[in-house]
């Protein structure tokens, strides 16, 4: 079976975002032609640099809570991939209005309109988030808790409009809940910078990074390669058994920060010595998060196939390397 969605049209929406511009690149050289939705609150032109010469490439800057550019964006697509979010859960805390107004305003309105528009299949970035303060270990999608965060709450209600839209409408669709997910383009900067190219770039700079509570909280975290792959699995799937359905997409294997950072900096000393004596600090545990994170991906892997390609270890030596040639 063919595992790779070829020859198709596709929008992206969030298209200049880490996650978003890794899917285009993929999906380019996989000779799809590609729209890219994207109003840069998040995302970064240089992102996209590689793709706007590439005649299968077409921008358009818009807003996912603007109807008019839902439908404008999603005109002739086969496939939507809706990436746009904002993302981070001290985000959502801190500005839940403007976070609830883009997670679930702007999910409805780019899932009405590619109803409208006939697209076939609507694949969306879900989150582990929706666990919330379950407590079983590993994470299987059908056993939640109650969310923690503004952000969780987002995102569990897009499943919610998801399945209904299936049920009264028709459009098929596919969530994937991303388990930190980590890898080239990843942003290191500002309030909300994820913490795998954060610790990259202080240490790059000899600084000392900071590590939310004592060190043993853990989680999934998932190369970039492994969620491109899911995305693909889920768009050319034909078992009506995996439609209408949400799926980890995860490793299944869990590495606490104080792992995470003694990995990281190990790697890192592999281009700059002095790295290797630097020594975290330790602050305050964030309010909104889960303790511990790891994700069962046996539904993923029974229902689409999903394998992923690297582990943790062979994914940080990877994203390292980007950061250090990048940033």
């Amino acid at each position: 079976m063919e595992r790779i969605l070829r020859n198709s049209k596709v929008l992206v929406t969030g298209g200049a975002g880490f996650i978003g511009s890794n899917l285009i690149e993929s999906l380019l050289d996989a000779g799809n032609q590609v729209v890219c939705l994207d109003n840069f609150s998040t995302g970064k032109r240089e992102n996209l640099a590689g793709f706007v010469n590439n005649p299968r490439f077409t921008l358009i800057e818009g807003d996912i809570r603007n109807y008019e550019d839902c439908e404008r964006a999603v005109s002739g697509a086969d496939v939507v991939y809706h990436e746009a979010a904002l993302g981070s859960v001290p985000r959502s805390i801190k500005d839940p209005v403007t976070s609830t107004d883009v997670n679930i305003g702007g999910f409805v309105k780019m899932l009405f309109a590619s109803n409208e528009a006939g697209v076939k299949r609507f694949i969306y970035a879900a989150s582990s988030s929706t666990y919330g303060d379950h407590p079983d270990l590993p994470k299987v999608e059908e056993v939640i808790g109650s969310p923690l965060s503004p952000y969780a709450i987002t995102k569990y209600v897009d499943e919610l409009f998801a399945s209904n839209f299936n049920k009264t409408y028709g459009i098929d669709t596919v969530g994937l809940r991303y388990f930190n997910v980590f890898g080239r383009r990843q942003a290191p900067d500002g309030a909300y910078a994820a913490v795998i190219p954060k610790f990259v770039k202080m240490l790059m700079k000899h600084e000392v990074p900071v590590i939310n509570g004592d060190g043993s909280v853990s989680r999934d975290f998932t190369y970039i390669d492994n969620v491109v792959q899911a995305n693909h699995l889920a768009a050319v799937a034909t078992n009506p058994n995996a439609l209408n359905q949400v799926y980890n997409v995860a490793h299944g294997e869990r590495t606490t920060l104080n792992q995470l950072y003694s990995t990281i900096r190990e790697l890192a000393g592999g281009y700059d010595r002095e790295i290797l004596t630097i020594e975290p600090v330790y602050g305050p545990t964030r309010g909104g998060d889960i303790a511990h994170s790891l994700a069962s991906i046996k539904k993923a892997s029974d229902l689409l196939g999903y394998s992923p390609v690297l582990n943790v270890a062979q994914g940080l030596e990877e994203s390292v390397k980007w950061f250090w040639n990048n940033l």
